[in-house]
């Protein structure tokens, strides 16, 4: 074995070091562990700002696994959520039911992690569906953590039948891809893939698979049940790192392996961006829930995400990878509030909670306020630019009607976003609103960042230059 491989896999061969280090201080530490917690983030943070100076460059294991600078600045971008979560974890993780399985738990995220590495660096459709397994299963055992909890353990059972269906799915759909090329490579299937109803087959099953990670409708039916039911800390996890990692593996083999028959599949991704961004809007229209709420909100955002994908330029790439670096800031400044709302208010999650926010806790309907609005696309705050970009990427390809679809949709969702802003700054408390509390220190950080990130990436033009670079590579 060239044992030389291995020195492309750095961001893998970290993250593994990080694993080794903690179940080391857990065999040997005290029994409390009131330091897990700590130590666990202080490596992860680590590890995430090294991972921006690791630019491993090349293909190892025969082409299966590829290492370019997108795929290291990708890594690093899920490293940046997955600390942030770990973050907002502190109050959870210290709390009766669960402090005993800190370790799991952050073992169960690593396992995860590891696994969208692979997706993301894959080369190889095997070690693509071997990574979304390896990234899926323990994913199951993140939403079922509160097991103690009928909603949590509902979740858990939800997500693994689903998860289970859309494996199937999509290792059917690579069947009938290798019958039609012959292999699994991607650069090879790229070079023999043709137009033929075995190929068309191949993609819908293939769509399908990956649809159900990303939760693009008629995929999405599982995500508000999951979404509410799991722990606040799961769910962000799962409409950010999860969520952003299926993305980028879709984005990478329609445009490396798919380009030359880019006319089926981009008929596919129309339909699928259209019923995704309208119905995931509509039925947020209608919850009460503010984590149901959001799972609807990350449908729709599902959508906007496979609209710049249909560009299938390095332009796309550029506006996608753009648009889920600041959903990553965005969505998890809102689910830091509503982790601090849920933990200080006996596991309310209703948006009646949030009922005269702004006055009870000012900084964190602030914070709040600016996810939103950021997630809404509302002028001059982050999302809009990502929208913006998203809008062109897709005009550039010709997809006029879409881009008009996709407008009138970013109106609709502008209404329901400010139905939280409603409800923080002008409803009156009701007896389940929360009252003043502070939020711990990890959460606090957590939020400083969030903030920083939404502001700074509307603002600093260098972040979308630096990603278009990487597009072009």
């Amino acid at each position: 074995m060239d044992f030389s491989n291995f020195l492309l896999m750095q961001h893998e061969i970290g993250l593994i070091a990080v694993f080794l280090i903690l179940f080391f201080c857990d065999v040997v530490g005290s029994k409390d562990k009131k330091w897990f917690h700590p130590l666990a983030c202080v490596l992860f943070a680590g590890l995430t700002v090294v991972s921006f100076f690791l630019k491993p460059q090349g293909e190892a294991f025969g082409g299966m696994f590829v290492a370019t600078e997108m795929t290291g600045f990708m890594k690093s971008l899920l490293n940046v959520a997955t600390f942030m979560v770990f973050l907002q974890t502190y109050k959870w993780l210290n709390s009766k039911e669960v402090r005993d399985k800190r370790f799991e738990y952050f073992t169960i995220t690593l396992i995860t992690l590891l696994g969208m590495y692979m997706m993301i660096s894959a080369g190889n459709f095997m070690m693509l569906y071997i990574g979304m397994e390896m990234a899926s299963l323990p994913l199951a055992t993140l939403a079922a953590f509160n097991k103690h909890q009928q909603k949590s353990a509902e979740a858990g059972v939800k997500f693994v039948m689903i998860s289970a269906l859309s494996s199937a799915v999509m290792l059917f759909g690579l069947s009938f891809l290798y019958g039609a090329t012959g292999t699994f490579y991607f650069t090879d299937m790229a070079a023999a893939i043709a137009a033929s109803p075995i190929v068309l087959v191949g993609l819908v099953f293939f769509f399908g698979g990956l649809g159900f990670k990303m939760s693009l409708v008629p995929f999405h039916l599982w995500t508000a049940d999951v979404y509410e039911g799991a722990p606040t800390s799961v769910t962000a996890y799962l409409s950010v790192v999860s969520k952003g990692a299926a993305a980028f593996a879709l984005l990478f083999a329609l445009f490396k392996v798919f380009g030359n028959i880019q006319g089926i599949w981009q008929g596919i991704v129309w339909g699928l961006s259209v019923v995704t961004i309208t119905l995931g809007n509509l039925f947020a229209l209608r919850q009460s829930d503010i984590k149901r709420f959001f799972a609807f909100s990350s449908i729709s955002q599902a959508g906007y995400i496979v609209l710049g994908i249909i560009a299938n330029n390095p332009m796309g790439i550029t506006a996608t990878v753009f648009y889920v670096l600041v959903y990553v800031f965005s969505n998890l400044a809102a689910f830091a509030v509503i982790s601090a709302v849920e933990n200080e208010n006996g596991g309310d999650t209703s948006i009646a909670a949030f009922n005269g926010l702004s006055k009870s806790n000012p900084k964190l309907a602030l914070l709040m306020m600016l996810a939103v609005f950021s997630l809404g696309g509302i002028p001059f705050f982050a999302g809009f630019f990502s929208k913006f970009f998203i809008f062109m990427s897709a005009a550039s390809a010709g997809f006029y009607v879409l881009v008009f679809i996709a407008l009138l949709n970013t109106v609709i969702s502008l209404y329901y976003y400010l139905m939280i802003v409603k409800a923080m700054y002008i409803n009156k408390p009701e007896d389940q609103s929360v009252g003043t509390f502070r939020t711990d220190t990890y959460s606090r950080i957590s939020m400083v960042i969030c903030f920083a990130g939404i502001l700074a990436v509307g603002i600093v033009s260098y972040i979308y230059t630096y990603i278009n670079g990487l597009a072009f590579i």
